[in-house]
């Protein structure tokens, strides 16, 4: 029984509450895209969030001096997890609903499986590669029903689609590299941190260069979303996030994107006026079912290298 409460404590728990947050975030996102460039608010975000995490790695007793060694990473986690991901949903939410991009970023757990098979030796079993198959065809409806409800936007939802899925294989290429076990030696907090610190600086630099200096937005309403963002969605989400990963492994924790989209879906059919047709419904079913597949088994989803 302790056994069962531990594993629910360090895996369970945190898996259940960074779901809940990240269910929200993209309608939080959609409410953030207007006076200001979306490149900024990204920046804005993980300005606060980078400040907000050294201070939780101080708090956790880490040292922010991480060497040389930790450049590169916290160089490749800012730029893939924290610049391109980010920056690619926000956009993406410009051209499609908040919806549909999360649904679309359901796809994550393939890219992570897949990169985790090619750097860390995880191994698909054959039930996971059928049940992805049928998440796509899922996927490929959705994208057929919003071409037919939307026909003459055809071109900004081929960008909004692609921009998802620039993102998705970014967040996925981060959460593989992190699981490393060289980057793995480094204090998760503080690697955080100074990932979040380089991926603001990053951001603040796109957004400068296709933007212009920084755009401000007097409503409260901009800013406290921006804190919801950075401190919940971003502090104790990641918080929680990697050191699942780190346990589990990226594949198994990006069982979360297949929870996310149905929550997001929720607020996305009653704020944004979301409109279900037999094909996004059965798209949706595909799409979840295939992913719901992939993960029950008898077995791991991830066979060990030496399985048969």
């Amino acid at each position: 029984m302790s056994h069962k409460r531990s594993a629910f404590a360090e895996v369970g728990l945190p898996f259940i509450i960074f779901t809940a947050i990240w269910g929200s975030t993209w309608i939080v996102i959609r409410d953030q895209l207007g006076i200001v460039p979306p490149q900024w608010s990204v920046a804005y975000r993980f300005i606060i969030a980078g400040t907000a995490m050294a201070l939780v790695a101080k708090w956790k007793g880490e040292d922010l001096r991480l060497g040389r060694g930790a450049i590169v990473p916290i160089a490749f986690l800012g730029f893939a997890q924290f610049c391109i991901n980010f920056n690619a949903v926000y956009l993406a939410e410009r051209h499609i609903t908040s919806g549909v991009v999360a649904t679309i970023f359901a796809l994550l757990l393939i890219p992570s499986t897949l990169m985790g098979w090619a750097f860390l030796d995880h191994r698909p079993s054959n039930r996971f590669v059928w049940s992805s198959l049928v998440a796509i065809a899922g996927i490929a409806l959705l994208f057929v029903h919003e071409f037919q409800q939307h026909s003459a936007r055809a071109g900004e939802i081929t960008i909004g689609i692609g921009l998802t899925l620039f993102g998705m294989v970014a967040a996925s290429a981060a959460n593989v590299f992190q699981a490393r076990d060289e980057i793995r030696r480094f204090p998760l907090f503080s690697m955080l941190a100074w990932s979040m610190a380089a991926g603001a600086i990053m951001d603040a630099a796109i957004a400068f260069a296709m933007s212009g200096p920084p755009v401000f937005d007097n409503r409260p309403g901009y800013w406290v979303g921006v804190l919801y963002l950075a401190l919940p969605a971003s502090v104790l989400t990641f918080s929680l996030y990697y050191p699942v990963v780190r346990k589990i492994g990226p594949a198994k924790a990006a069982y979360s994107s297949v929870l996310v989209p149905i929550i997001a879906m929720g607020f996305s059919t009653v704020l944004e006026g979301y409109r279900w047709t037999p094909i996004a419904v059965a798209g949706a079913v595909l799409a979840l079912g295939g992913m719901v597949g992939a993960l029950t088994r008898g077995k791991n989803v991830l066979a060990p290298p030496d399985a048969a």
